[in-house]
């Protein structure tokens, strides 16, 4: 018997929670400016008047789509690598296989944030949301590298997000399902050069 594909119409809740969960599927999978609000509309079962009295605009739902991918994103990485590494070390590199897993789901297009601004005109909604979003990750990695003792924890965060980059376009792009265990072996290497022996 086959199974039926869930989609935003079959989101269970208000307007709001079916337009954000259509958006979150059609903008990710196609394209923050390349979908057109009637397909969004069409996808989460609901008047277009619902739309505009939820969020005023096209570009207010691009920015709580982004801000909830951020939110999730944000939650994903904190609880996994509390849950499965002790140390600040053990999570720095730890960082790679989280985000290793990201790559292997179907569907993975790359970083939601990379492909919104891409899309983005300058000083848009998009470039705010993916600064917002960039600046947790640094200021995240900073904070763990600072705890575990780098002698110059801002420098070892930068080296780190650009390998987190690269993975994610490598993964995107390349179809390259190593990518983040490569990236991990590089942070590994860079973390252990970076640590009082």
């Amino acid at each position: 018997m086959p199974t039926k594909t869930v989609g935003a119409t079959d989101t269970p809740g208000s307007a709001r929670d079916r337009l954000l969960a259509a958006a979150n599927e059609l903008f990710y999978e196609e394209g923050v400016h390349t979908v057109g609000i009637d397909r969004v509309i069409e996808r989460a079962g609901v008047a277009k008047a619902s739309l505009y009295n939820t969020f005023g605009s096209k570009e207010e739902l691009i920015r709580e789509y982004l801000a909830g991918r951020s939110a999730t994103l944000q939650a994903r990485i904190t609880r996994e690598l509390a849950a499965r590494f002790d140390t600040p070390r053990e999570k720095l590199i730890g960082l790679f296989e989280v985000q290793g897993e990201s790559f292997a789901r179907p569907g993975y297009r790359g970083c939601a944030f990379v492909g919104a601004t891409v899309e983005s005109r300058p000083g848009g909604c998009e470039e705010k949301a993916s600064a917002d979003y960039r600046g947790w990750l640094r200021g995240f990695i900073t904070e763990l590298a600072t705890d575990a003792g780098a002698a110059d924890p801002a420098a070892l965060a930068q080296q780190l997000v650009f390998l987190y980059d690269g993975a994610s376009i490598s993964a995107w792009m390349d179809h390259n399902r190593d990518a983040a265990a490569q990236a991990g072996a590089v942070a590994t290497a860079l973390v252990d050069a970076a640590l009082p022996r």
